[in-house]
């Protein structure tokens, strides 16, 4: 396959193909990562946290135990998931991309736009709902205020939700009580608000892949503006599963010039996090 010239600021230096690994592999996130990530023009390596278990030695994803060796030569680390022996990256001089949950918030978080920012080694993965309520300015204009309630799935938490959701509504249906314990709430057919932060209301829903953020919007000649980049405008609210099989972000806009209703739907993995690591590594 021939190769694509690099994006201006790309990390891929003097035209070579650019050299991941992937920490993690065996993780939803990891998965996707490196199912994405080989489709472009760059080498991927899979890695699990630590030594291999016998199922993932026995899975269809190839994926190694990580040692130093492994990652001499690699230009980037994407921390999908914990290595068990964090020393593993102390004298890494390549760059790293910590999409874990919970990253440390002293670390400064991914670009909105653009590539990787020279001179910074360490980024982190920016929050789904943060990305998403930059766009609105590009999305809508007229716009002084908005406010609004996001219906968020278990996506977010990675297999440990999918898996969470699963067991209880499995357990609900079979008239028992769902252990709580993976996901430290119960999921299975409940819809549980959260309390409120400023002008937006999060609520959990009992839905696998897919997110929707309604928001009241008001204004002076609101309009719908071209839909930027990795956005679609759709002819009726997009629904949640709708949104977990796409790669953009679907919005939608109802009729009103001063006050409107403004419903964007997008999965946190496919949007939220593996867009933006194409982008910043000028994939």
């Amino acid at each position: 396959m021939a190769m694509e010239p690099p994006l201006p600021g790309s990390i891929s230096l003097g035209g070579s193909m650019l050299k991941l690994a992937v920490f993690g592999a065996q993780t939803l996130l990891g998965r996707e990562l490196v199912e994405v990530l080989e489709t472009r023009d760059c080498s991927v390596l899979p890695l699990a946290t630590g030594a291999l278990t016998e199922a993932q030695e026995e899975a269809d994803l190839v994926m190694f135990a990580p040692e130093p060796a492994l990652l001499e030569g690699l230009d980037a680390v994407i921390l999908a998931d914990t290595p068990q022996a964090p020393e593993l990256l102390e004298a890494f001089p390549g760059r790293i991309l910590d999409l874990r949950e919970g990253a440390d918030e002293r670390v400064e978080p991914m670009p909105l736009a653009g590539v990787w920012p020279e001179g910074v080694k360490v980024l982190r993965g920016r929050p789904t709902i943060e990305q998403v309520l930059a766009l609105i300015p590009q999305l809508v204009g007229g716009l002084t205020g908005l406010s609004g309630t996001h219906l968020r799935s278990v996506a977010h938490l990675g297999e440990k939700g999918l898996d969470g959701l699963m067991e209880q509504t499995l357990a609900v249906l079979q008239g028992e009580e769902p252990d709580t314990t993976g996901l430290g709430y119960r999921a299975a057919f409940e819809v549980i608000p959260e309390v409120g932060r400023g002008r937006f209301v999060e609520v959990k829903v009992p839905v696998f892949h897919g997110d929707l953020l309604i928001l009241h919007l008001t204004g002076t000649e609101l309009s719908a503006k071209a839909a930027p980049e990795g956005c679609a405008w759709v002819d009726t609210p997009p629904t949640s599963r709708q949104v977990a099989v796409s790669k953009d972000l679907l919005a939608h806009l109802s009729p009103g010039t001063e006050s409107a209703v403004l419903t964007l739907g997008f999965d946190p993995v496919l949007w939220g996090s593996l867009r933006p690591v194409l982008r910043v590594f000028g994939l």
